[in-house]
């Protein structure tokens, strides 16, 4: 001890103050407070002032009044505080960093431009042109001519080569070769760059803990998202997955699956982003949050939220309907619009045709016409369509003409609302301008990027009249309030009272 005490000097002037207020019991603390009042029992020099014992300390803070609430100088430094004091401390902070959220919206792009780029790879029919599934030595494309030789002799070995591009030459397969090589590649970056930012965020306690969860979710999608694809092509390379001497594709059931899920992951990505971002401007204006959260919950805007996740429901299954259509080629028949022939629909029973029935009792008769006669699938996305056009005008005169929802609902909601109802004219005009010109290329992937652009205003839309998360609620109602000033059914909805 004497050999620390020399090598650390300060530790010696230290003790005696550290050991006083440490390991000496509070009557002879309180006793040496009162010593100044009493009269001393002997002589003793006059002692210098020092620093307030820890006792009186404790005691002093624990006699000032709490602070409830929060000044607009202090929102900035609470709302950082919500995560640097919980990295601090080694633990999950309650709000995600708005790099997190940046990141997700980049990668939300990535995935846009990857679902744009593969239907440019289906509409060149490229789609089938490498006939192996490898996912990390996949990675290396051909580099001399006895590679393009092997790649090309596996691609003669497939029905579509063998029915539809038997006089292909090794410069038109390189072309298509080269799309399907860029689709997959592309899609291996998504996953390397969204897993590896994740792990960095979740150890470095970066994201809440839903956020964490919402993460490695998303990661799994991606993995399924990449299974799917071959699980697609698998079905263009056998010739028992579709009818004896048909037109070689994928099949459209897994390439509506495949689509889907890449739906899914873009909408997941972007309202993760979302909400991130909206639970830290929330943060930052406590007073305005509060009042903003007291309006979402009127009944008027509880009906008109429901309404928006079913039109996002609707825009989805429309969407893909529109991917039965492109997997049966069935927008290359009825090529008008509005009529199909010499009616608004086609003939019954071209319609119901017993030839797609698998089954000698028809029981299938009307699913089996539904998913896979070309004349009712288009049909069908004809009619969901038309029935989504309808839906976002009628969403639009509700909240452009309904006194009580146009006096409640938020500016940026609104927006919101005239936003769709532009991209929804776009995209209807170009799925009629892709119907009557029968598909070009550059129609038929704009129609496609207008399907995901319109789905992506609906998640827009949903999040701005979205509740956030119970914790960032409960938080924004205790730096708002300290006598009770937020309604009482939002409070106890949150399971939060304001302190009187």
């Amino acid at each position: 001890m004497a050999a620390l005490f020399h090598a650390f000097p300060q530790l010696r002037s230290a003790a005696p103050r550290l050991t006083r207020q440490l390991f000496v019991s509070r009557p002879c603390l309180d006793s040496t407070l009162r010593a100044p009042f009493a009269a001393p029992l002997r002589a003793s020099p006059p002692r210098q002032p020092s620093q307030p014992s820890v006792s009186r300390a404790v005691r002093w803070k624990s006699t000032q009044p709490l602070r409830t609430s929060a000044t607009a100088s202090d929102v900035p430094a609470l709302a950082q505080a919500t995560v640097d004091g919980s990295e601090k401390s080694g633990s999950f902070p309650k709000t995600s960093e708005r790099a997190v959220a940046y990141w997700l919206l980049g990668s939300a792009a990535s995935v846009f431009g990857i679902v744009i780029f593969g239907g440019l790879t289906r509409l060149t029919e490229s789609g089938l042109s490498i006939t192996e599934w490898r996912p990390v030595t996949g990675s290396r494309p051909p580099i001399d001519d006895d590679d393009w030789e092997r790649e090309f002799a596996k691609y003669k070995s497939s029905p579509e080569f063998a029915q539809l591009n038997s006089l292909m030459t090794l410069a038109e397969f390189k072309q298509i070769y080269w799309m399907e090589w860029t689709h997959r590649l592309w899609g291996r970056v998504v996953g390397v760059t969204f897993l590896l930012p994740t792990i960095y965020f979740i150890a470095r306690r970066k994201v809440a803990p839903s956020m964490a969860w919402k993460l490695t979710g998303i990661c799994a999608m991606i993995g399924f998202q990449g299974f799917l694809g071959w699980w697609m092509v698998k079905s263009g390379l056998r010739d028992d997955l579709f009818a004896q001497g048909a037109h070689p594709r994928v099949s459209q059931y897994r390439l509506t699956a495949h689509l889907g899920a890449a739906f899914a992951v873009y909408c997941s990505m972007l309202l993760s982003a979302l909400s991130i971002l909206k639970e830290h401007r929330l943060l930052a204006d406590p007073s305005k949050a509060a009042a903003a959260l007291e309006n979402l919950q009127r009944p008027g805007l509880r009906l008109f939220r429901r309404s928006v996740v079913g039109l996002a429901l609707l825009v989805f299954t429309t969407a893909m309907s529109g991917a039965m259509v492109a997997g049966l080629d069935a927008g290359l028949i009825y090529n008008e619009f509005p009529y199909m022939g010499l009616g608004l629909t086609p003939p019954k029973k071209e319609l119901f045709d017993p030839f797609y029935s698998h089954v000698p009792d028809k029981s299938d008769l009307w699913w089996r016409n539904m998913l896979e006669n070309p004349s009712l699938v288009q049909l069908d996305h004809r009619i969901l369509a038309t029935t989504t056009f309808t839906a976002v005008m009628s969403l639009f005169a509700y909240t452009r003409y309904s006194g009580p929802v146009r006096a409640i609902l938020p500016r940026d909601a609104k927006k919101g609302v005239m936003g769709m109802v532009h991209l929804v004219w776009i995209q209807a005009t170009l799925g009629i301008c892709t119907l009557i010109y029968m598909v070009p290329t550059w129609l038929a992937a704009s129609h496609q990027a207008g399907a995901l652009a319109l789905l992506t205003g609906a998640t827009v839309l949903f999040s701005r009249i979205s509740m956030p998360r119970r914790a960032i609620a409960r938080q924004i109602l205790r730096q708002h309030s300290s006598s009770g000033q937020t309604a009482p059914h939002l409070r106890s909805r949150l399971g939060t009272v304001a302190p009187s």
